[in-house]
């Protein structure tokens, strides 16, 4: 993920809360793409003035995951806020154990679930 504001936000239905800055957002998605065995794109275009949205599908663990992202820019073209809602929920409960486990110790960690995977 390139062209990110030095505070950009990432927030969705796999985590609790905010996270903000460059460096955190460009882990948490770079983690997630790396989760994925496969992706295909529905659709993918500028939204509005400021913003970009992306529907995909994707496998993790052989589960199937579907995400609506919308991405908001600033002033200066910059990925400024990102909101990524996951579905169906079983899916979703896995990626984002997953990205705990792995985040798990950091401040990142505590936005996602945490607990065995079964």
């Amino acid at each position: 993920m390139t062209n990110l504001a030095d505070d950009v936000t990432i927030e969705g239905s796999a985590m609790n809360g905010v996270v903000r800055g460059a460096e955190a957002v460009r882990s948490i998605v770079t983690y997630i793409r790396s989760l994925y065995d496969d992706q295909e794109f529905n659709f993918a275009a500028p939204y509005g003035e400021n913003g970009f949205l992306e529907d995909y599908t994707a496998w993790v663990r052989g589960e199937q995951l579907g995400n609506v992202v919308l991405v908001t820019r600033n002033a200066a073209g910059q990925a400024q806020r990102v909101v990524a809602n996951y579905r169906p929920r079983t899916t979703l409960l896995l990626v984002s154990r997953l990205v705990g486990e792995h985040f798990g110790g950091t401040p990142y960690g505590e936005h996602f679930a945490s607990g065995a995977l079964e």
